[in-house]
């Protein structure tokens, strides 16, 4: 089982959380269908260190921000 370290609870089982994907991602304001593809379907797949934004569902609900490393599922830091 995997352990994620909420900020805010503490460590929890990885299946109180929710995965909202790569963080950084901004949202185009006025966009053509070429942006709103790239900002729907591609994001770096980088081997290695990657931030990822996390949802606390079944605990305090709240979003945050953590470094996972994507070969060894484990988590370097939290902001």
């Amino acid at each position: 089982m995997l352990l994620i370290p909420c900020p805010h609870c503490g460590d929890r089982p990885e299946i109180e959380f929710r995965n909202c994907g790569e963080a950084g991602i901004v949202r185009p304001t006025a966009a053509d269908d070429a942006a709103w593809t790239a900002f729907l379907y591609l994001r770096s797949n980088p081997r290695g260190l990657h931030a990822e934004r996390w949802r606390h569902v079944h605990g305090c609900g709240r979003f945050f921000t953590l470094h996972r490393h994507t070969v060894s599922d484990r988590f370097e830091s939290a902001p």
